[in-house]
């Protein structure tokens, strides 16, 4: 019998494999994304130290009034956005892009492309 393929599982292998060779240090830390069904996470970590150093995502309160009555992408967008300007004003300006072994697609592209416009170099 043939099984079903776990998308969620092959996703987690694809970013096992990548986070091998990826890691962000105090001079440039990494991006991290994640998404789900309903939202999409942002965070800038610094492997070395092990602390994030800024995050954002579709839940957080002063996001609400921006986010409502937009489709998934564009509250991406805003999320992009916002954590780059975060970013920024930690005196962050070049990560790394860690797309959490998801494809270069849909949300995740809309996120990164929003953050590059706002400033971030990676």
């Amino acid at each position: 019998m043939i099984g079903i393929k776990d998308k969620n599982k092959e996703r987690v292998v694809r970013h096992a494999r990548v986070r091998k060779n990826l890691s962000g240090t105090s001079e440039c830390p990494r991006l991290a994304v994640y998404r789900s069904l309903n939202g999409i996470y942002a965070q800038i970590i610094d492997d070395t130290k092990g602390v994030t150093l800024a995050s954002c995502s579709t839940l957080e309160k002063d996001l609400e009034k921006e986010l409502k009555g937009k489709s998934k992408t564009e509250q991406a967008k805003v999320v992009g956005a916002k954590i780059a300007k975060l970013a920024l004003d930690k005196g962050i300006k070049t990560v790394v892009f860690d797309r959490g072994g998801y494809l270069y697609i849909g949300r995740v592209q809309a996120l990164a492309d929003a953050a590059r416009e706002a400033g971030l170099e990676f």
